[in-house]
């Protein structure tokens, strides 16, 4: 066997280490060709998440969109508009237009929705560590609190 022939073989060998490495490191690989519609999602929902975290404190007032007011549905198709992406109006519409994910497959930035049947009447965003940002409820304001209820679905904005 030439060095020619043996280089695809060492490649791969030192590839499949590096992997490894980086994984046993917490890193994470950036292949050519595999980033795609994922990673640019991800990237728009981390963002989209920094827009939201934000409006810490702006109250709650049903139908609003911001800037300074918001009801749920309202904060994430600000936060999510402001990083170039569009989403619908209503919480349902919205699950609606997203990408399912599992619970294990969550990432910040992704919405969560809350259910009761088939029904969704809750959103927010993903803030990682069991917790979202949202707009609660009236008499209330946008903030960052634990995921109450197993009754939730994910999405990701395409």
């Amino acid at each position: 066997m030439t060095a020619l022939h043996r280089v695809p073989s060492l490649l791969t060998r030192a590839s499949t280490a590096s992997a490894l490495t980086l994984a046993a490191v917490g890193g994470t690989i950036v292949a050519p060709g595999l980033t795609g519609d994922a990673q640019a999602a991800t990237s728009h929902g981390t963002k989209a998440l920094k827009v939201a975290a934000s409006k810490k404190g702006s109250p709650y007032r049903y139908g609003a969109v911001g800037p300074n007011r918001f009801d749920c549905s309202g904060l994430t198709l600000y936060s999510f508009k402001r990083v170039g992406k569009k989403l619908p109006r209503t919480a349902q519409q919205q699950y609606n237009k997203t990408r399912k994910v599992s619970s294990a497959n969550r990432t910040r930035g992704d919405l969560v929705f809350f259910h009761s049947g088939r029904s969704v009447y809750h959103v927010g965003i993903y803030a990682g560590k069991g917790k979202i940002w949202h707009a609660p409820k009236r008499g209330t304001v946008v903030r960052l609190e634990k995921i109450w209820t197993n009754q939730v679905w994910y999405g990701r904005v395409r």
